[in-house]
């Protein structure tokens, strides 16, 4: 007999994800439109904060056979988190040089309305990372695009870097490494095989980016109903 996991309706996503909206305490869910049609969740509407609306993504991210997130909501800053581009710059300059992973000698700045663009070059994807989840969360921040690349320091040797990736899935305990085929070609990691959320996803591909040497993972692993 089927199971309520197995037969579940984009009616039934879309409920999830909006008592996952109304679980997450740093939104306002009535601000917030969701469809979805084939697993793919849309998010409408608008928020009053950049960091709010990468909440919204996140808790989206979070329900069961959600296959990805199309985020189309708006940012509407109230007047009080109103900041001109040059005050936001010096804000998000300031951020990042407290900030004790991210090498802001690095990186360089742009503002424009409110959109922050970063560009510049790390050795790790856990810096690159960084450096977005610490603007993300200032305030005036309207949109931010990450143009920071990831420049490892070392050349990986291809057999070791692959073992060490694959003991790496093995040891973790939010990934069915054995669902999972590494491929590496100098510094890039390719990835294909399924998982079972778009969290899992994602939680393979932050362990590959661990390692020594990665300069770039092509993650084409599939959410599939398990």
């Amino acid at each position: 007999m089927a199971t309520a996991t197995t037969t579940r309706t984009d009616q039934d996503i879309q409920s999830d994800v909006l008592d996952e909206l109304t679980w997450e305490p740093r939104v306002q869910p009535h601000e917030i439109g969701v469809t979805v049609t084939g697993g793919v969740v849309t998010l409408t509407g608008w928020v009053d904060s950049y960091a709010k609306k990468w909440v919204a993504e996140r808790a989206a991210h979070h329900v069961a056979r959600v296959r990805a997130v199309a985020n189309d909501l708006t940012v509407r800053l109230p007047g009080s988190a109103e900041r001109t581009d040059a005050e936001l710059a010096t804000a998000v300059g300031r951020a990042l040089e407290w900030d004790a992973f991210v090498p802001v000698e690095r990186l360089e700045i742009t503002v424009a309305d409110g959109w922050v663009t970063l560009h510049g070059e790390v050795e790790w994807e856990y810096q690159r990372r960084a450096t977005e989840r610490v603007v993300g969360r200032l305030t005036g921040v309207r949109g931010l695009s990450n143009g920071v690349t990831v420049r490892p320091a070392v050349r990986p040797d291809t057999d070791d870097l692959t073992d060490r990736i694959i003991d790496a899935l093995a040891r973790a305990a939010a990934v069915d490494g054995e669902q999972v085929t590494v491929r590496v070609r100098g510094d890039a990691v390719l990835l294909e095989g399924t998982v079972h959320s778009v969290p899992e996803r994602e939680a393979v591909e932050r362990t590959v980016w661990s390692a020594p040497g990665v300069h770039e993972v092509r993650n084409r692993l599939m959410v599939v109903a398990g």
